[in-house]
């Protein structure tokens, strides 16, 4: 299994409009970057992630699972985009800020601290661990 984070704009796509999908989860649209879309063609079914709030809250506030691998993004015509589906697993009972990302030594080479831009992002398996432990995860989904 893999280990991912998916960035949004709350006021765009929220972590609780994400719940709000249930099981069928929501295609992960609109991504117009070539190593997020590459990310995104990498994952499988089960693939867990990090939901993060980008710009407003700047922070983990759940766990999401590939539930549909890479497809066709359908809010555009260009054959190039490809997204996936995602689904809720659960809360984070304590959202991650990225303050303390950053201030964890453990953390210092994860790419929410040195790909900042980049909305699809891998999450190696000791960087999983430890930001589910900060957030109150243990053991990590």
């Amino acid at each position: 299994m893999a280990y991912w984070l998916f960035k949004s704009e709350p006021f765009k796509w929220s972590w609780d409009m994400q719940k709000n999908k249930g099981a069928q989860g929501e295609q992960w649209d609109g991504v117009r970057n070539y190593q997020a879309r590459n990310n995104m063609r990498a994952m499988k079914i089960g693939d867990k992630g990090f939901f993060y709030h980008s710009n407003e809250g700047l922070e983990i506030v759940g766990i999401v699972e590939v539930c549909k691998t890479a497809h066709h993004d359908s809010t555009t015509d260009d054959p190039r985009w490809e997204c996936v589906d995602i689904r809720a697993v659960c809360d984070m009972p304590k959202p991650v800020t990225l303050k303390a990302v950053k201030a964890n030594p453990k953390l210092a080479n994860m790419s929410l601290v040195t790909s900042m831009r980049l909305s699809v992002q891998p999450v190696r398996d000791d960087e999983w661990q430890e930001v589910c432990r900060m957030g109150g995860l243990s053991p990590a989904p």
